[in-house]
C-alpha cells in the first residue's frame, strides 16, 4: 500500500467569474475536511464580495499582483509573497491589475462555502 496519494486531476471548481479554481486536496476533491489546497488564476479585473471565513486562509502569488482588503486596509501581494489571514477576518479578494494573477491557496480547516459568510 502507498503511503502517499499523488494528485493528477484536481477539482475543477465551477465560477462564474472567470476565476479558475482547481482544488487538489479537500472537500471537494477527496473529501478532506481538514485542509483545501488550490491553484487559482484570477483574470484581470476580478474581485469577490466582502466575507468572513471561518477558515485561516494562506496565499502563495506565483504570478502577478493580488490585492486584500482587510479590515479596511489594502495588501497587495506580488510574485514570491505570501499572506495568512486569520479565521473571522472581514476580507474582500481582488485583482484590479493588468495581468492575471495565478497563485496558491491552503484553508484550515477545508475551504467550505458554508463557512464563507459572504456580504
Amino acid at each position: 500500500m502507498k503511503k502517499y496519494i499523488k494528485q493528477t486531476q484536481p477539482f475543477v471548481v465551477p465560477t462564474t467569474d472567470g476565476k479558475t479554481i482547481k482544488e487538489h486536496f479537500g472537500l471537494a476533491s477527496d473529501g478532506n475536511q481538514d485542509i483545501s489546497i488550490a491553484h487559482m488564476i484570477a483574470p484581470p479585473g476580478w474581485s469577490e464580495p466582502f466575507q468572513t471565513p471561518e477558515f485561516d486562509e494562506y496565499t502563495f502569488i506565483i504570478k502577478g499582483k493580488k490585492q486584500f482588503n482587510i479590515d479596511g486596509e489594502i495588501v497587495v501581494l506580488k510574485v514570491g509573497e505570501s499572506i495568512k489571514i486569520n479565521r473571522g477576518t472581514r476580507i474582500q479578494y481582488a485583482n484590479p491589475f493588468n495581468e492575471s494573477c495565478e497563485y496558491i491557496s491552503i484553508c484550515q480547516p477545508a475551504f467550505n462555502i458554508k463557512t464563507v459568510n459572504r456580504e
